[in-house]
């Protein structure tokens, strides 16, 4: 199991925004450059996250990108999501679809509870948070 990579840069994306003046308006190139990600990946991070509401796109002379939401209010979980959907380890922990031996099998807690951890982990940790200790380690 591994993220993907635009999983990976939608977080690095928020995190530097995070880390900017609230209000605060940035571009392609100035992104790119600030989180290492190619430009022509970048457009379709930014592009995903802009339909998640999580950033917003400015045209003409004064646009660029910002943040859309409060930076404490969105978890490295909602970033994520964005891109991967509802984190499902198994088919058996999904809402649609089932596993029939759920009722009985000894691995299902084990999937629920890793579930259960990861999906804590990543709630927990707040894009304002990420991005303050980049500040206190710079």
């Amino acid at each position: 199991m591994q993220l993907t990579r635009a999983a990976d840069y939608g977080a690095r994306v928020m995190i530097h925004f995070a880390g900017l003046e609230p209000g605060a308006r940035t571009s392609l190139p100035e992104i790119a450059r600030a989180v290492q990600v190619p430009e022509h990946f970048l457009s379709k991070v930014l592009q995903m996250l802009s339909k998640r509401g999580l950033i917003q796109s400015h045209r003409g002379a004064s646009g660029g990108f910002e943040l859309a939401a409060d930076a404490a209010s969105v978890t490295l979980l909602d970033v994520i999501e964005a891109f991967e959907g509802p984190i499902q380890l198994n088919v058996c922990l999904g809402e649609r679809g089932s596993c029939c031996r759920k009722s009985w099998c000894p691995a299902h807690l084990v999937w629920a509870e890793a579930q259960e951890a990861l999906v804590g982990v990543l709630r927990g940790a707040s894009i304002a948070a990420l991005a303050g200790s980049v500040q206190r380690t710079a």
